[in-house]
């Protein structure tokens, strides 16, 4: 089946609690300026409009210049932000970022692009490793989460990676699986501290 093609907005998800953390994932800084701010930046040219994906006592946080929209809660884990994206704009698609991916560069966020199929339920990087799809390194088309919500309704589950396990997914591979590192510790933070400053 062919798409026309949606326009791509962006999404940092950056609403979390970041427990395993200890400290804002979205504040942290590899690069001099707080994570969410700088994939913010990265995806500002690539894309038609970025928002912040956040909890409503975020808002105070974010700079005026800064587009956001408040998770509705009406789904479990990282597919409330993205499905709350989606109700906001039904017919876009979106180029979904986590706030935990501090190796990722503007490089690998075109190319993720310039690889999408609309006429798959998503575009998403997986490492060479896992070959598993990452949900929040990828570009979801609006078909795809229409059919994530029935998904979750029918399989009661709020997996995103199951969801595209299990649905006509296109992946992508990365040149270096190191821009798919999620930094969600300390140690993991320590780790990827390090390889920037490499």
């Amino acid at each position: 089946m062919n798409y026309s093609k949606p326009i791509l907005n962006g999404l940092i998800l950056s609403g979390g609690k970041s427990t395993r953390m200890g400290n804002d994932k979205g504040l942290i800084s590899y690069h001099g300026i707080p994570q969410r701010q700088f994939l913010y930046d990265l995806a500002e040219p690539l894309v038609n409009k970025v928002f912040f994906s956040i909890r409503s006592e975020q808002q105070v946080e974010l700079a005026s210049s800064n587009s956001y929209i408040i998770d509705n809660n009406e789904y479990k884990g990282p597919l409330n932000g993205i499905l709350s994206a989606h109700k906001h704009f039904p017919d876009n698609a979106w180029l979904v970022l986590a706030c935990d991916l501090p190796l990722i560069n503007q490089e690998s966020i075109q190319e993720l692009i310039s690889q999408r199929d609309i006429n798959k339920i998503a575009t998403a990087y997986a490492t060479k490793e896992s070959k598993l799809p990452e949900p929040l390194a990828a570009i979801w088309e609006p078909q795809g989460l229409i059919k994530a919500i029935a998904y979750m309704k029918t399989a009661g589950s709020s997996c995103p990676r199951k969801f595209l396990i299990n649905s006509d997914v296109k992946l992508i591979f990365p040149n270096s699986d190191e821009v798919l590192y999620n930094a969600n510790s300390p140690e993991e933070y320590q780790v990827a501290k390090s390889k920037v400053m490499e």
